[in-house]
């Protein structure tokens, strides 16, 4: 990699691109956790609510990154934006099902719009894919094992403080 392909990077991949990317690529990757793991629980409760504050950072980020102005994907963002809303009144009515679905359509919609940033060749994922694929791999991995060591934390707590227990001398 030459000196401009690095410049044209670090040009490309603003702050608050790299932000969205990686709340963006936090979301898609507990998505599944959320909606296959039984339901009702603390650690449900706990994740789904970092993943809300992660959804809500990819949506209004993305009114921050407008190279060519409006576009559909922004019309995506105030569409999950209303959606969590839904989700999260529904739930506390104690509305499941409704709950689960625009849970589950917001997800959809973040995993399509990930679908179209990684499959259009002109966009950033791809780009970064072709020039810098160790930044893009340590990426995913640093963002999963943050997911999962959040996901384990939240499931499995009594893991830890029973390890932390251990530990200590005279407990």
């Amino acid at each position: 990699m030459d000196s401009h392909t690095i410049v044209v990077i670090v040009d490309t991949f603003t702050p608050i691109i790299a932000v969205h990317a990686v709340a963006a690529l936090y979301v898609l990757l507990l998505g599944p956790l959320q909606i296959l793991r039984r339901r009702r629980d603390r650690a449900h409760r706990l994740l789904g609510a970092s993943w809300v504050a992660a959804m809500l950072l990819v949506c209004t980020s993305s009114f921050a990154i407008m190279p060519d102005g409006f576009s559909w994907l922004h019309g995506l963002s105030i569409w999950t934006l209303v959606c969590l809303v839904i989700a999260i009144a529904s739930i506390r009515r104690g509305e499941v099902a409704m709950h689960r679905g625009f849970m589950v359509g917001s997800y959809l919609g973040t995993l399509a719009a990930f679908t179209f940033a990684a499959l259009v060749p002109t966009r950033l994922i791809p780009q970064l894919l072709r020039s810098e694929p160790l930044v893009a791999l340590v990426t995913v991995l640093a963002v999963a094992a943050t997911a999962a060591v959040f996901a384990v934390l939240a499931i499995c707590p009594s893991v830890f403080r029973a390890r932390a227990a251990v530990s200590r001398p005279g407990s």
